[in-house]
């Protein structure tokens, strides 16, 4: 079975974000990174090289594939902001993260996380709301992990 590759490091999250080339990038993970403290409620670790990751959990699908992963995170690309929300894109979930992201603003979507190019882009109390959200979710989903 293949190792994950995106691991918690030790990595410092400020030094992290200071290095972000782009000014309106850091800006904003700036702001993302207080949004995402206030939400949770603990301190980020680093995910990997790129992902700034709030808590942890455990998986294990029925494969057997297991590994652990933040519950809820971002990463401050060159291109667009990554929001990493936990089931955010599944069946089950569509409902309340469709309604959230009606009142979003521009973004983009992958299978588990949104692409923002801009903060100006969103509305950030939407935002709160999305991380909130995802955040309850792993929590009932992975308790105590």
């Amino acid at each position: 079975m293949a190792e994950n590759k995106t691991k918690a490091t030790e990595v410092d999250v400020s030094a992290f974000i200071a290095g972000v080339e782009h000014p309106g990038k850091r800006d904003d993970a700036g702001v993302l990174d207080t949004l995402f403290r206030e939400v949770t409620g603990v301190t980020p670790a680093m995910w990997g090289p790129t992902i700034i990751g709030y808590g942890s959990y455990h998986y294990r699908y029925e494969s057997g594939h297991e590994g652990d992963m933040c519950r809820v995170g971002f990463s401050p690309r060159k291109a667009k902001h990554s929001l990493y929300l936990l089931n955010c894109g599944k069946d089950m979930d569509e409902a309340p993260f469709a309604a959230l992201r009606e009142r979003l603003g521009k973004y983009s979507r992958g299978k588990g996380c949104l692409y923002v190019n801009k903060l100006d882009d969103i509305d950030l109390d939407v935002l709160r709301e999305m991380v909130a959200l995802s955040w309850r979710y792993s929590n009932e989903r992975h308790p105590g992990s």
